[in-house]
């Protein structure tokens, strides 16, 4: 049986989970990385936790869990924790480490008083959060959105059920301008390196476009917009599920000014 160690992040664990196991592959992901790394451990204050598994002592996988309070892609919710994010690498799949991440998750809820563990699973083709995984492992569907589902094991009968966020953002023009409304977060590495792209990109312009920033580090804004990862050009909602590239972002603005 392989060896599996589980710990809290530790200062020798945020080159492999700051840009998400993706080590020296590209300059904007170790930059991303290091911010990441920082705000994990801001965090922490929080009740916000990242487990690092070691297969016969070397990186396997992580995942992190917070509260609901303060979980950057929602859900909506109160005294649960979510795990918004588990990774384990493709050499390792198969041999427990996920579970034991989870088992550590499960734990890492009980020790800090919270009614039940929560995460947004996918029902498609895909390798992230995949939702049967996490059904086989005990969770329950609260509640669905086309290949999306929320999932959750409770601790406590008095939990109450999350939801989804409900975006509540409306567009405001600025006149004779384009407007470019990044809605970010530090915690994911495609949106904090997204976010540098885009601002990088709307410099170009000077000032003919105006970049407005929406961080979910401003829990009120966040709770009153509910829109987690987003880019919008005059309005217009622009994405590309990986970091949105330079060009596809220089069009979309290029556009927008021809249209002006």
């Amino acid at each position: 049986m392989p060896a599996i160690e589980i710990r809290d992040m530790t200062a020798d664990d945020e080159a492999f989970v700051g840009p998400c196991t993706h080590i020296d592959e590209a300059e904007e992901w170790t930059a991303s990385g290091k911010r990441r790394a920082t705000w994990l451990r801001a965090m922490h204050a929080k009740g916000a936790r990242t487990k690092v598994a070691l297969l016969d002592g070397a990186h396997a996988g992580f995942l992190h869990c917070m509260p609901i309070e303060h979980a950057p892609w929602g859900p909506l919710g109160r005294d649960l924790m979510v795990v918004p994010c588990l990774a384990v690498k493709d050499d390792v799949k198969g041999r427990g480490v996920g579970s034991a991440l989870l088992a550590a998750a499960e734990d890492e809820t009980r020790r800090q008083g919270l009614k039940g563990l929560v995460t947004t699973g996918w029902y498609h083709d895909f390798w992230f959060m995949p939702g049967p995984w996490f059904e086989r492992r005990g969770f329950t569907v609260v509640a669905r959105q086309d290949t999306r589902a929320i999932l959750w094991k409770v601790y406590d009968p008095t939990a109450e059920p999350p939801g989804f966020l409900k975006r509540n953002w409306e567009f405001v023009p600025v006149e004779g301008k384009v407007a470019v409304d990044l809605f970010w977060m530090c915690f994911c590495l495609t949106s904090d390196s997204e976010a540098q792209r885009v601002r990088e990109v709307a410099a170009e312009f000077g000032n003919k476009v105006v970049l407005r920033e929406y961080s979910r580090d401003d829990q009120e804004a966040f709770m009153r917009h509910q829109t987690g990862r987003a880019i919008f050009v005059n309005g217009k909602e622009i994405g590309w599920g990986y970091e949105a590239p330079r060009e596809g972002v220089r069009e979309a603005i290029d556009d927008a000014l021809r249209k002006a």
